[in-house]
């Protein structure tokens, strides 16, 4: 791993120390979020699973008893019959945050208050098959939103997770491990210097001692003479 291009400094070492220390920090805090994503994106998807099954099982009775209904009926009444909706929807969305995602919520509202109101026709001239495909059709309403709801949640999760999981590697696999190599780099740099500093305080040491006695040899060679000279 290629370390990073810095001066082997004590100010840097000890920047890159509380670097890594926030790395290390921040890595953790990811994985548990991208594992929180996954656990959360599981139970979302076998629910979107179920969900996709029910309606599309109710969509299908719905269109066979559309089908039928068409059989019994002509396409004049059938088309006169569904010409004008007496009922109206209104739908809302909104926001929900979930592990710092914003995913959809979708509600409805109907035009009027009565709710079972939902047949634009008389039953005089219409087939059985034909209410039942009203009924059916308004009650999978609801189901359809929330499926549409679950299913732009799984994906903002997984695109979150996508994200989550490539930062998770950046610093697990790249950021982490240049900030050890250059740290090691940095201390092995400040070590050596450090007993380079001792090494050449020893040789100044050295140096002084043998000054030192060589100037106290002389001292005393010069009072020995002296003393000679006196005799």
């Amino acid at each position: 791993m290629a370390r990073l291009n810095v001066n082997p400094t004590r100010m840097v070492l000890t920047s890159l120390k509380k670097r890594l220390k926030v790395a290390v920090k921040g890595h953790k805090m990811l994985k548990d979020k991208r594992d929180e994503l996954m656990k959360q994106f599981l139970e979302l998807a076998r629910e979107n699973k179920r969900l996709r099954e029910q309606v599309e099982a109710q969509i299908g009775s719905i269109y066979s008893n559309f089908v039928i209904a068409s059989a019994v009926m002509s396409s004049e009444v059938l088309n006169e019959a569904l010409m004008y909706p007496k009922q109206g929807v209104s739908i809302e969305v909104g926001r929900k945050n979930v592990m710092s995602v914003d995913v959809p919520v979708f509600d409805f509202t109907t035009t009027t208050d009565d709710t079972s109101n939902i047949y634009p026709y008389g039953f005089a001239n219409t087939s059985a098959e034909l209410d039942n495909a009203i009924e059916n059709l308004s009650g999978v309403f609801p189901e359809m939103l929330r499926l549409a709801a679950v299913e732009k949640e799984v994906q903002l999760l997984a695109a979150e997770i996508e994200k989550t999981r490539r930062r998770v590697n950046a610093l697990e696999y790249v950021m982490i491990p240049q900030f050890q190599e250059t740290i090691k780099y940095i201390q092995m740099k400040l070590d050596e210097n450090e007993r380079g500093n001792q090494t050449r305080l020893m040789k100044v040491k050295d140096l002084m001692v043998k000054a030192a006695i060589e100037e106290k040899q002389e001292k005393t060679q010069a009072a020995l003479e002296e003393y000679s000279s006196q005799f």
